[in-house]
């Protein structure tokens, strides 16, 4: 159960220039803040978060100020779910992943596919050695990590195996970020067994509450202050599929001849990094072209 709301005023005892210009005016400046409870309990794929530690309150309370005040890129997050969810979720259950991790894709992409200074790229941010690790092809035409279906199923075995290593979904969704090897021996270093007890790096140690707050505020936007409509969240696109066995030399063309554009085949196959597409031998590519 959730408390009330609350509200506070924040009055400055000193003036300001900014505070000058307003009174120059006959105006007051707006000097109210909204406080917003934390959740008296929570959990992560069912593992309660021990809330009754201040330290942890804390670094929850971070998490949710900053990211219900980042309005943009939080409100283009709720519109994206309803196009990506439908993708990711049915990939989890069937894989056997507590559904609360689609709130790390959330948090490692805001649901694009994104790419990153050190290397990461799509929805889930795997880097090139984990990538082809799993299987994933990376080639001048072709990079399987912008591929949601296919990163999502890669995804949910990593995970899978940080879970067995580490035995609970916490530590496993913290080996996402910082590597097994890495937890591991901050855990033996430590001589603890919970993430909650481990001092971390910095982007470690937010990184699953980054998680909970994004989970928090969205399957929560209302009592977040985000009032987004349904129809005013971004849909998903119903395709038709066409399996590729042999090199496509000009895929402008072959976008045409499916009816369709270069443009709209490049925006529904975003792993075609080029032109072209060289099939590695004996692989079958499935490029997905809108049914309207």
């Amino acid at each position: 159960m959730l408390s009330l709301i609350s509200s506070f005023v924040i009055t400055q005892s000193y003036a300001t220039p900014t505070d000058t210009l307003f009174f120059d005016r006959g105006l007051q400046p707006d000097l109210k803040f909204s406080s917003i409870p934390l959740p008296i309990k929570m959990n992560f794929c069912g593992e309660e978060v021990p809330l009754h530690l201040q330290d942890v309150r804390e670094r929850l309370d971070r998490e949710i100020i900053i990211n219900r005040n980042l309005h943009s890129a939080t409100e283009l997050i709720i519109k994206r779910t309803k196009r990506v969810f439908p993708i990711i979720e049915p990939i989890l259950k069937e894989y056997g992943i507590p559904d609360d991790f689609k709130y790390l894709a959330v948090i490692e992409s805001g649901l694009i596919n994104a790419t990153s200074s050190a290397g990461a790229r799509g929805v889930w941010q795997f880097m090139p050695g984990t990538a082809k690790e799993f299987g994933m092809e990376i080639s001048d035409t072709v990079d399987e990590r912008y591929n949601i279906e296919l990163s999502t199923i890669n995804a949910c075995k990593y995970l899978l195996k940080a879970k067995e290593k580490f035995g609970n979904w916490t530590l496993a969704a913290a080996a996402y970020n910082r590597g097994s090897a890495g937890v591991g021996r901050s855990l033996e270093q430590q001589y603890v067994t919970d993430y909650y007890d481990l001092l971390l790096t910095e982007e470690t140690s937010r990184y699953v509450f980054r998680i909970l707050a994004l989970k928090d505020i969205l399957e929560r936007p209302k009592y977040y202050g985000f009032i987004v409509p349904e129809n005013e969240k971004y849909p998903g696109v119903k395709t038709r599929k066409v399996e590729v066995t042999e090199n496509i030399d000009d895929l402008a063309l072959f976008a045409k001849n499916n009816g369709s554009n270069y443009k709209i085949m490049k925006m529904q196959n975003q792993w075609l990094r080029d032109t072209k597409l060289v099939v590695t031998p004996g692989k079958t590519y499935v490029i997905e072209f809108p049914l309207d």
